[in-house]
């Protein structure tokens, strides 16, 4: 399976947490607000790498069964999977920032979509996903 890299729409309770990307001329959308993923690593799967990536930007250990929805788009530089989880609130006291982006916050997800420093593509997937009758609009 080819693909490039893989991100995860993490929300803790009802808020997602998203990442304030670093303010760098030479990545894509800087100073923008993220969300926990990136790119693959040898021959990683799509979960293995949004778990991996995940650890390593907000430290939080998740498992492939805390992914519960996932999709994948084609984008310039190839496929990318985009996964949802829910946590409970109380895993906010673990999360703690890694080596990349300025600092990390809770957003609601509608907040979110409509922000105007939103990755946009990630905006559209988290709405695909709200928009579907699994989504746990009621947490």
């Amino acid at each position: 399976m080819s693909f490039s890299g893989a991100k995860l729409a993490l929300f803790l309770g009802p808020n997602l947490l998203v990442i304030e990307r670093d303010d760098l001329p030479d990545i894509p959308y800087p100073g923008h607000w993220d969300l926990p993923g990136g790119g693959r690593e040898g021959s990683e799967t799509p979960e293995t790498c949004v778990l991996r990536e995940t650890q390593e930007e907000v430290g939080l250990q998740l498992s492939q069964a805390d992914l519960v929805w996932s999709v994948s788009y084609l984008r310039p530089r190839g496929t990318v999977w985009f996964f949802a989880a829910h946590l409970p609130r109380g895993a906010i006291a673990d999360v703690q920032l890694g080596d990349e982006g300025q600092q990390w916050r809770l957003m609601p997800p509608g907040v979110y979509c409509d922000h105007p420093l939103a990755v946009p593509h990630f905006a559209e997937q988290l709405r695909n996903y709200m928009d579907r009758q699994e989504f746990p609009s009621a947490r």
